[in-house]
């Protein structure tokens, strides 16, 4: 009878963690529609600087965005090798998910930090006001999404495979999806139309 008591409460965690999740993805797609909505507004108030024809260099978000999509394809690799039971095919695909976030991570801050280097800052104009805040904080996902990973990676290593840290590594490849679907977002609505 206790097993059955603890695979109801287990049972009960899960659908909690499960729509606590889904609740926080709808939070931020409302976070990124406003963000998406300032920018679109904003973004020809340059105050005399800058547009984004000027200073955006489409080799480089096109670089960015690549390893972006690779990394959400390996991510997606690795949840299939765990489906499997492929443990060491898994990790390597979550090895490779997490250092092409890197790269992408680091691509982005070079980016920021040119853009000040040069002048070009946030408190410059409304439209780098905007851009600084939605690419930021699209970074800054990526950035918590990279710890997070980092996390039950290490708890793999130390607890080895359970059912809780399958759901949890299948939440992780969730939202690396729909930090790609934002970028993807990001690339049309930012840089793609902002060098038209």
């Amino acid at each position: 009878m206790s097993e059955k008591v603890n695979e109801l409460k287990l049972k009960l965690l899960e659908d909690k963690t499960t729509s606590g999740f889904w609740l926080y993805v709808m939070t931020d797609c409302i976070l990124f529609a406003s963000l998406f909505a300032t920018y679109v507004v904003l973004h020809g108030n340059i105050a005399g600087g800058p547009s984004g024809s000027d200073i955006f260099q489409l080799p480089i978000v096109l670089t960015e965005t690549f390893i972006l999509l690779t990394s959400s394809f390996a991510c997606g690799i690795a949840l299939l090798a765990m489906k499997q039971g492929k443990t060491k095919q898994m990790l390597g695909w979550l090895a490779t998910t997490y250092l092409l976030g890197v790269a992408f991570l680091t691509i982005e801050l070079t980016e920021f930090s040119g853009l000040i280097g040069e002048g070009h800052g946030w408190q410059q104009s409304a439209f780098l006001s905007a851009f600084f805040t939605l690419v930021g904080t699209h970074g800054a996902h990526i950035f918590v999404g990279l710890l997070w990973l980092l996390t039950l990676g290490l708890v793999f290593f130390k607890r080895g495979m359970s059912e809780k840290l399958k759901r949890q590594f299948i939440l992780f490849g969730l939202f690396w999806h729909f930090l790609d679907v934002i970028w993807i977002f990001i690339f049309t609505v930012v840089y793609l139309m902002g060098v038209a």
